[in-house]
């Protein structure tokens, strides 16, 4: 199916060779325009501390839009604004930290940006998109993998979807390299960030 349902259980599969079935139209219809809703969406992350524990944090002050395209869910498209200064890792010194020179320099940069330029549809529930992260001024290109949560109408008469998401990247590649060594060996903060995304998003009226 498509990226807006669950596949049916009783859905007889599709030969490899024969046509692609029609789009149903339960699909088609929740084609649109979406905003995602901050109250009930997470931007998160996790990184490895001092090669023992993770360390997870939050970003709690960001917008965004879909574009999801029930007929052919190539041309879905998804756009991200998030506002640096509401990192959150429930310490204040180290959200402190995080926010100075040593890490993403918020005064100069207040906002991390993603922008898509690819979506796929890779099987049941599963879709994957690939779009331009941009973090201290530098862009480069990040790939999320999603999960089709549903869609429901709320009892305030919202139609929303829902997906997760997951990534991985290496912060040194947008200049995030502050670092200290530990007496053990090794270092005090992992390069590898996983990224984690719980979307919940309205369709605009």
């Amino acid at each position: 199916m498509g990226i807006f349902g669950r596949k049916d259980t009783a859905e007889t599969t599709t030969p490899a060779a024969a046509a692609p079935a029609a789009v149903n139209p339960d699909l088609a219809a929740l084609t649109g325009e979406y905003t995602i809703d901050p109250a009930h969406t997470t931007i998160g992350f996790v990184a490895r501390h001092a090669m023992v524990t993770n360390v997870k944090g939050s970003f709690l002050d960001f917008s965004g839009t879909l574009h999801l395209d029930g007929s052919d869910p190539s041309k879905s498209t998804a756009s991200l604004d998030v506002k640096m200064d509401s990192i959150n890792t429930g310490n204040a010194d180290r959200d402190g930290h995080l926010k100075s020179s040593d890490f993403f320099k918020t005064d100069e940069f207040p906002t991390m940006t993603f922008r898509s330029t690819k979506a796929e549809a890779l099987g049941g529930d599963d879709y994957r998109i690939t779009g331009d992260l941009s973090v201290l001024g530098v862009t480069k290109p990040l790939t999320i993998d999603l999960e089709f949560n549903g869609a429901a109408k709320d009892p305030f008469g919202n139609e929303r979807v829902g997906f997760e998401g997951k990534a991985e990247i290496l912060r040194s590649e947008w200049g995030l390299t502050w670092n200290a060594a530990l007496e053990t060996g090794g270092v005090l903060v992992s390069d590898k960030i996983k990224l984690n995304f719980d979307i919940s998003a309205i369709k605009n009226a």
